[in-house]
């Protein structure tokens, strides 16, 4: 192909595409302060992160948008483009948590590998902006192999496309992160930093734990669950939209104030289930913005909404609390709309989330309750306490006609007992471990404690099984610390999730046991979920500080007179340092009559 044939064949796909030339991006230093320049002209990234309407986004004056994976990375590129809109370009990279290890060289290979595919594909498009290398996958940040795989990783994507800064993204800037993120990634250009409750502050606590790398606010909006006032069983008491919108408003002017801030990206453009239908949602699931909007709008531009959402002053519930099945209840609401608008309203009764994420997981949204609420209008709604024992949530939503919401509810719970929901039953003898690769195992060992980096495991071993053909070999390397393996239902699961299996009529949990030399010290137990998560244990049981011999030997956890309805961590193994490796072999798990 000729020159002159390339050049058209290039501006033929163009138009296609309907994209101009690359885009070129680059951080500038003047002093103390830091810029984002965009082929050449000052970038403050008025942004926010969700897959609700870029339209929408644009004409409230943002500028930007942030992905946290690159499942549709090319959809949203070409939409944000047509609305003039930059995108941080999220790759999604694993946490441990959920079972990643980045002590795993074929794991970190593969997602490396899966990374630059992406860089590969989009690094040329007109609307990139930053590439967003992974979110909240540092955990305490104590880990270096997370933090040398981003930087391995970074080094890369800049090879490939030097025209893109890179970013990671942590939550908060507690413990070592900042300080490992600065020391082990400087190819990293970009701190991006997730903070609710703390945002006003962060961009001086950031600078205090040593922070000089420029950052982005990745995440922001009202206080998390977690950091919010709580009732005495335990349900997070949510704001109002009209009352979150001040801590987005602060949030945004808080950082922006810091010479190392480049902007940032409200959370969440759209609507979402975490803890609450409303929560985080800066949009309702029709697409009415909330006060949110309002709030970050006339922070990106310096003017008002020509038409303000509705307010809400007071959502108040009597009686509250605690109440008896059945209970009358009157739940009084206090509103207004500020040009005087006609509101419509809506009251909708749900029971409570069964657990509250973490990291925000997804999360099922709790069923509606049909026929609790027997009426309800702009000045409040009778309800009837539901029958059945537990927590619930009364929302209500108003409307201004004119694209303008809020929202605001008030939790209660029925007086009783709740019961557990049993899991399915399992067949005695129940076989945790029996042979690699036995199939229909209950529980998966994926619950890594403590010092993980320092354990191997083998359930494949063939090192003298006790029966069949294989059993497990058990190696913590670290001559100090602590370290330990649980087998879960589901994997990777703490207590978030429904699962676990009923195992009444079980007598004892039986297994075989030896030490590599013998006198080596391990504790064994189950049920280690308490009563603090959604979905706990209904049991547990252990044998501590066991000392192995050499030879096969048998052990067990009695579990007479125990609550077996609901088991989710069937087995696990403590082992503390003992100044040299320590090495066990494990057999014939199963729980028996």
């Amino acid at each position: 192909m000729t020159a002159r044939a390339a050049v058209v064949w290039g501006l033929v796909l163009a138009l296609a595409t309907g994209c101009s030339a690359q885009s070129r991006v680059k951080l500038v230093r003047e002093g103390e302060r830091v810029r984002l320049e965009r082929d050449g002209k000052q970038f403050l990234v008025k942004g926010a992160g969700g897959d609700a309407s870029l339209q929408l986004l644009a004409g409230v004056g943002g500028n930007s948008i942030r992905t946290w994976g690159a499942e549709k990375l090319g959809a949203v590129l070409d939409e944000a483009h047509r609305h003039g809109i930059g995108v941080a370009a999220g790759i999604w990279l694993g946490h441990e948590r959920h079972g990643f290890r980045y002590t795993d060289p074929e794991q970190v290979a593969k997602q490396q590998e899966d990374a630059l595919d992406v860089v590969r594909r989009f690094k040329d498009h007109p609307a990139l902006l930053v590439w967003s290398l992974g979110n909240e996958m540092e955990g305490e940040g104590n880990n270096a192999a997370v933090w040398l795989a981003i930087n391995s990783l970074a080094a890369q994507v800049k090879a490939l496309d030097p025209d893109h800064p890179t970013m990671t993204v942590i939550a908060e800037v507690g413990g070592q992160k900042v300080r490992n993120l600065h020391r082990l990634c400087p190819h990293i250009d970009i701190v991006g930093i997730n903070s609710y409750g703390g945002a006003a502050s962060v961009a001086e606590r950031y600078v205090a734990v040593g922070g000089t790398k420029p950052f982005m606010l990745t995440e922001f909006g009202p206080p998390g669950m977690w950091e919010s006032e709580k009732t005495a069983w335990g349900a997070p008491r949510e704001m109002s939209s009209t009352a979150k919108a001040d801590w987005y408003r602060r949030a945004w002017q808080a950082a922006n104030a810091s010479p190392l801030c480049l902007g940032g990206f409200a959370f969440v453009w759209g609507h979402k289930q975490e803890a609450t239908a409303t929560w985080f949602g800066m949009l309702l699931p029709d697409g009415s913005r909330l006060a949110a909007v309002d709030a970050m709008g006339e922070a990106w531009t310096g003017k008002p909404p020509a038409n303000r959402c509705p307010a809400i002053a007071a959502l108040t519930c009597e009686p509250s609390g605690e109440v008896e099945p059945g209970t009358a209840m009157r739940v009084n609401l206090q509103a207004s709309d500020p040009e005087g608008d006609s509101l419509t309203v809506r009251w909708v009764l749900q029971a409570e989330t069964a657990r509250y994420g973490s990291g925000g997981d997804a999360e099922a949204a709790p069923p509606v309750i049909e026929g609790a609420v027997k009426q309800g209008d702009i000045k409040g709604a009778s309800v009837d306490a539901p029958r059945t024992p537990g927590p619930y949530r009364l929302y209500v939503y108003l409307a201004d006609g004119k694209g303008g919401a809020a929202t605001a509810n008030v939790p209660f719970k029925v007086k009783g007992e709740v019961k557990v929901e049993a899991g399915p039953s399992l067949a005695l003898p129940a076989a945790v471990y029996a042979d690699k690769g036995a199939a229909n195992a209950p529980f998966v060992p994926s619950g890594w404690m403590g010092a993980s980096a320092a354990v191997k495991m083998d359930e494949g071993s063939t090192e003298r099984p006790f029966s069949g053909s294989t059993c497990i070999r058990c190696e913590y390397t670290a001559p100090d610390s602590w370290a330990g393996v649980v087998w879960q239902h589901p994997e990777n699961d703490w207590g978030d999730r429904p699962g676990g299996y009923n195992l009444t009529g079980a007598r004892r949990l039986a297994f075989r046991a030896r030490g590599a030399q013998g006198g080596e010290v391990v504790s064994f137990f189950f049920g280690v979920i308490k009563k603090d998560k959604p979905f706990y244990d209904t049991a547990e049981g252990r044998l501590d500080n066991v000392r192995l011999t050499d030879e096969w030997r048998e052990y067990a956890i009695p579990l007479e007179g125990k609550d077996l309805s609901r088991i989710k961590t069937g087995f696990g193994w403590t082992v503390a340092g003992q100044g040299a490796p320590v090495v066990f072999h494990l057999d014939d798990i199963r729980y028996e009559r």
